[in-house]
């Protein structure tokens, strides 16, 4: 079975909780703190693995959850960090976040990796919290949430020609005797249901890969047929082999089949038709076929300005014609250059600079139906869970950040009185003014 979209869902491992102890030997007075800080947590990383070629792995397992680190321990023992997950997924794979739709990486070569949730890091013991004024503090924090994504994997084989054309027009029988490839073949529409990758070797010793994709047919760009579900993997493809019926013996005019392939490639991506096209004249072993290539080639000099495609017979029974075909093919790849598949507006950055904003904020503050007063906001519920709610020391300082942010000053502006009840996330507490 080819299976190429999925939605999976990440998280990446929590940081281990800081501690809070002290040295109690016996020699040893004013021991002071001796809590240590809590390992990192795993991060989730996909690698290439050359000898996937479906996303079929991620069929029955979407779930995938990096260790969280470890606890810190007494004697200022930190706590062991989480071995990263390994994912591995095949080239030509594409990572989406699901939430904001931007593009996190298009992995094509064998080693190729990527950090797609990265593992919070270990809360800090006690011992980082020692100062002269407080040289027993019983403050530790907990770790750092993991990072937790939903994200779209699409696969987009890696082949340097692409097949394209109607059913039945010989395009499955082309790869099968140029290459190794086996492709189910048969008289009837629809037979390649998945698309088939070969590699392919000319005459003068040079090779290509070329895949062969499910028929097209009028339509598919808006979901006809399986056109819709098999297009994307023309994408990245540098030259196109647009295999023609010239015998017209299901009826079909050879040039109007041209036209409807083109159209249905430019619906589906403009940028398609910008990579060069080979009109491969298939099945020209056939009676009629000479007359309806002369006719074809007559229809384009008439619609079509400037320089005219390529275009080759050729009968994939007999072999006529493949070997200069494939001669040329290969010479196109030569000159040929990577069409990028996206722009770079869409894929986001690694690399992220920080600035201080002075219209940022950093909490939001809502009321619901009840009254209560709903805190919000990623950098306030962040310190929320990295706070060790067991130790009052701990809470104090939480309060105390709070009070830093400007969420006191926020909530009197608002109209909270004495006694309110304040809600983060799951905790609620009163409003004390």
């Amino acid at each position: 079975m080819f299976l190429d979209q999925v939605t999976i869902d990440v998280k990446a491992g929590d940081g281990g909780d800081g501690m809070v102890a002290f040295r109690r030997e016996k020699y040893v007075p004013d021991g002071g703190p001796h809590g240590g800080d809590g390992g990192r947590g795993g991060n989730v990383v996909f690698i290439v693995d050359e000898g996937l070629r479906t996303l079929m792995d991620f069929r029955f397992n979407k779930h995938f959850r990096a260790q969280n680190g470890e606890k810190g321990m007494r004697k200022g023992m930190h706590g062991r960090g989480s071995d990263d997950l390994i994912v591995k997924i095949p080239p030509g794979t594409t990572i989406r976040s699901q939430e904001t739709g931007k593009i996190l990486g298009d992995l094509t070569e064998h080693g190729d990796s990527i950090v797609v949730a990265k593992g919070g890091r270990g809360g800090r013991g006690n011992m980082r919290f020692a100062t002269p004024s407080n040289p027993a503090p019983e403050i530790a924090e907990n770790g750092e949430p993991g990072e937790e994504l939903r994200l779209d994997l699409e696969l987009k084989i890696l082949a340097d020609v692409g097949l394209v054309g109607f059913p039945s027009v010989g395009k499955s029988t082309l790869l099968s005797i140029v290459s190794k490839a086996k492709p189910k073949i048969g008289s009837y529409h629809f037979t390649t249901l998945a698309p088939n990758i070969g590699m392919v070797p000319t005459k003068d010793g040079r090779s290509f890969a070329m895949a062969d994709l499910p028929g097209l047919i009028e339509g598919a760009s808006q979901g006809i047929g399986l056109g819709t579900q098999f297009l994307r993997h023309i994408e990245r493809t540098r030259v196109l082999l647009h295999v023609i019926d010239m015998s017209g013996m299901e009826g079909r005019d050879p040039y109007e089949d041209y036209v409807t392939i083109n159209n249905e490639l430019e619906s589906h991506n403009l940028r398609l038709l910008e990579r060069p096209q080979i009109i491969v004249a298939n099945k020209m072993d056939m009676p009629d076929s000479e007359e309806n290539l002369e006719e074809f080639k007559k229809k384009l000099a008439e619609n079509i300005e400037g320089d005219l495609p390529l275009v080759f017979p050729i009968s994939g029974i007999s072999k006529q014609g493949v070997d200069d075909l494939l001669v040329k093919t290969a010479d196109m790849i030569e000159i040929t250059p990577e069409f990028p598949l996206y722009d770079e507006e869409d894929i986001q950055e690694e690399n992220v600079v920080y600035s201080f904003a002075a219209t940022h904020r950093e909490f939001d503050v809502d009321r619901d139906p009840d009254g209560t007063w709903v805190l919000s906001g990623e950098k306030l519920e962040r310190l929320f869970l990295m706070t060790n709610l067991e130790r009052d020391e701990s809470t104090m300082r939480f309060a105390r950040q709070m009070r830093g942010m400007g969420v006191d000053e926020e909530l009197r502006e608002r109209g909270a009185q004495d006694g309110d009840s304040v809600r983060i996330m799951d905790f609620v507490f009163e409003f004390v003014d």
